[in-house]
C-alpha cells in the first residue's frame, strides 16, 4: 500500500471522502424512520444487499471474484459482524447516555485505529498525524457543544458509546486487510449480509414495530440503506485498498460536521456557533493529516 497520497490514491481521497459524506446523512435518516433505532439498523443492513448483489456481481471489480471455503468466507464476513455489532452497541448508547455523549464518543474511533494500527500492524504514526489527530477530536469536542457537553451524560451509557467506538476502529483495520484480497462489491455482499443476520435477533426483540407503516417510512430506509450503507461504504472499502486505515478513520470525521448541517438543513436543528467553529476545526485537522500523508 502505498504511503502517499498519490496515483490511484488520490480518486480514493475523493471516494473515502464522498462516502463519509453520505454516511454523514445517516443520523438524518435513523431520526425520521418509523421503526425502532435496533430495527432500524436491520433494514439498513438488509436492504442494502439488493444493490450489493449488482455491484457483486459486476465484471471487472478486481480482486477475488467470491471467497473459497470456510476460512475465506469467515475472512470477508468478519468486518460486517463487527459492524453490525457497532450499530448495535451505539444505538443502545443513545438510550443510555445524552445524544452528545454518544456521538462524541464513537467519533473517537480514529484513537483506537491509530492504536491498533501501532500495536498490531507495527505501524507508528508520525508527530504531525499525531497534531492532527488531536486537532480534529478537538474539533469534535467544539462541535458537540464544547467540554461542557460532556457532564449530561452517564459513565455506563459513556462505556458502550467507547465500546462502538473500539468495534468500529477494528472493523476499519480488519477492512483493509480483507480489502487486499477482495473486491469492495464482494466484501460488502458478505460483510452487510452477515451483519443483517447478527442484528437480527435483537430487531426481533426489541418490542416495537419492525415495520414501517407508510410509503414514507419505507423511503426513509431505503434512503438510508441504498445510499448510506450501500452507497457510503462501498465507496470507503473501495478506498481502503490504496489509503491506511489511520487516515481514513481521520478523514470520516467529516461525518459529524455534514450530520451537523443537515440536521439544520432538513430537520430545522440550528447551527450553533460551537458547530460552525468545530466544523472548520475538523476540516483543518483534515487538511493536516492529509499533509502528514503526503510526507509520509
Amino acid at each position: 500500500m502505498p504511503p502517499t497520497l498519490s496515483g490511484q490514491s488520490k480518486p480514493a481521497l475523493a471516494a473515502l471522502i464522498l462516502g463519509g459524506m453520505v454516511i454523514g446523512a445517516s443520523p438524518v435518516f435513523v431520526r425520521l424512520s418509523e421503526v425502532g433505532a435496533v430495527p432500524t439498523a436491520f433494514w439498513r443492513l438488509a436492504l442494502a444487499l439488493v444493490p450489493l448483489f449488482f455491484l457483486a456481481r459486476r465484471p471487472g471489480a478486481g480482486g477475488e471474484a467470491k471467497p473459497r471455503g470456510l476460512r475465506q468466507i469467515w475472512l470477508v464476513s468478519l468486518p460486517g459482524l463487527i459492524l453490525g455489532t457497532e450499530l448495535m452497541a451505539w444505538h443502545i448508547s443513545l438510550h443510555m447516555t445524552s445524544v452528545a455523549n454518544s456521538t462524541l464518543l464513537v467519533n473517537m474511533a480514529p484513537v483506537f485505529v491509530a492504536l491498533y494500527s501501532w500495536l498490531i500492524l507495527r505501524r507508528p504514526p508520525g508527530r504531525l498525524f499525531l497534531f492532527a489527530l488531536v486537532l480534529t477530536l478537538l474539533g469534535v469536542v467544539v462541535l458537540k457543544g464544547g467540554p461542557a457537553a460532556l457532564g449530561d451524560g452517564h459513565l455506563a451509557g459513556d462505556a458502550v458509546a467507547i465500546f462502538a467506538a473500539a468495534l468500529y476502529a477494528a472493523y476499519l483495520v480488519i477492512l483493509t486487510r480483507v480489502r487486499e484480497t477482495f473486491a469492495a462489491s464482494v466484501i460488502m455482499l458478505w460483510s452487510t449480509a452477515a451483519a443483517a443476520l447478527a442484528v437480527l435477533p435483537f430487531a426481533l426483540a426489541d418490542g416495537g414495530a419492525l415495520l414501517p407503516w407508510t410509503l414514507a417510512g419505507w423511503l426513509v430506509l431505503f434512503g438510508l440503506s441504498w445510499l448510506s450503507q450501500a452507497g457510503g461504504q462501498s465507496l470507503i472499502a473501495w478506498a481502503l485498498a490504496w489509503l491506511p486505515a489511520t487516515f481514513s478513520s481521520l478523514t470520516l470525521l467529516l461525518q459529524p460536521v455534514v450530520a451537523a448541517l443537515l440536521a439544520w438543513a432538513v430537520l430545522g436543528e440550528a447551527l450553533t456557533p460551537w458547530q460552525a467553529v468545530g466544523g472548520v476545526i475538523v476540516l483543518a485537522g483534515i487538511w493536516t493529516a492529509r499533509l502528514a500523508q503526503k510526507r509520509g
